[in-house]
C-alpha cells in the first residue's frame, strides 16, 4: 500500500485532524470491519476514502453535540458506525451499540473486543434495550424514515433525553411525512448541524429531537 492509499492521507485530504494513537486504532478498526465484511455484509464503505468522507466526517460531526461521559446508545449499529467510531474518538463517551440482527451484533462484538474497547454490544432492538436501561442520547444513521423513527420511540422518552440523528439530503420530505402523521407533537425538532458530504448531491443535517417542555441539551 502506497502512501496515498493511508488512513493519514484520507485524513489529510478532507482536512480531519486526530491524534496519531486514534488513527491508529481508527486503522485497525477499518481492517477488522473489512475482514468481517467478507463473511457478512456490514459496509460499503470498504476504502479508506469512503470511510473517511462518510463515516469518519459524519461521526465528527456528531461528536461536537455529545457532552463530556455522556451515555449514549448507538441505535442500528450495523457495522459500528457511529458508535464504534464515537467509542475511539470519543473515549470519554460511555458507548453502548446495538443491532437487532444476531449475526451482526456478534461481528461487532468481536471487533469491539479486538479493539479493546468497553463497548457493551446489544443483541436487540433498540425498543427492546429501553425497556431496561436509560441514556443521554440515542445516534442514529442508516436505521429508518423519521417518521417510523418517532413512532417506534414514542413510547420510550422517560428513557433517553434526545434523539441526534444523521440524515441525508432529503430529510425535509420525511420530516414532511412525520408532520404530516402528528409525530413531531410536543416534540421539538432541530436542525443541529448541516455539512456538505464530499461526492455527494446536497447536505447532510444531524437532526435534534427532544420533548417540549424540557430544557435543550
Amino acid at each position: 500500500m502506497n502512501a496515498s492509499d493511508s488512513l493519514t492521507a484520507a485524513l489529510d485530504r478532507y482536512k480531519l485532524v486526530l491524534p496519531a494513537d486514534l488513527i491508529e486504532r481508527l486503522d485497525r478498526y477499518c481492517h477488522l470491519l473489512w475482514d468481517w465484511n467478507t463473511k457478512i455484509n456490514l459496509t460499503r464503505h470498504t476504502d479508506y476514502e469512503k470511510f473517511v468522507s462518510r463515516d469518519v466526517l459524519d461521526t465528527q460531526q456528531l461528536a461536537a453535540h455529545l457532552r463530556q461521559e455522556e451515555e449514549i446508545l448507538d441505535v442500528g449499529t450495523g457495522g459500528g458506525v457511529p458508535g464504534v467510531v464515537l467509542a475511539i474518538i470519543r473515549p470519554d463517551l460511555k458507548v453502548t451499540l446495538c443491532d437487532s440482527v444476531a449475526k451482526k451484533a456478534r461481528a461487532v462484538e468481536s471487533i469491539v473486543q479486538e479493539l479493546g474497547l468497553e463497548v457493551p454490544v446489544m443483541p436487540f432492538r433498540a425498543e427492546d434495550v429501553l425497556e431496561d436501561a436509560r441514556f443521554d442520547a440515542l445516534v442514529i444513521r442508516a436505521v429508518g424514515p423519521l417518521a417510523k423513527l418517532l413512532a417506534g420511540f414514542k413510547p420510550h422518552w422517560n428513557m433517553f433525553r434526545r434523539m441526534l440523528i444523521i440524515k441525508g439530503p432529503k430529510w425535509p420530505e420525511e420530516m414532511t411525512e412525520a408532520r404530516r402523521r402528528g409525530l413531531d407533537k410536543n416534540l421539538q425538532i432541530k436542525t443541529a448541524a448541516e455539512y456538505a458530504m464530499p461526492g455527494a448531491d446536497g447536505k447532510s443535517v444531524i437532526l435534534k429531537i427532544w420533548p417540549k417542555g424540557i430544557r435543550e441539551r
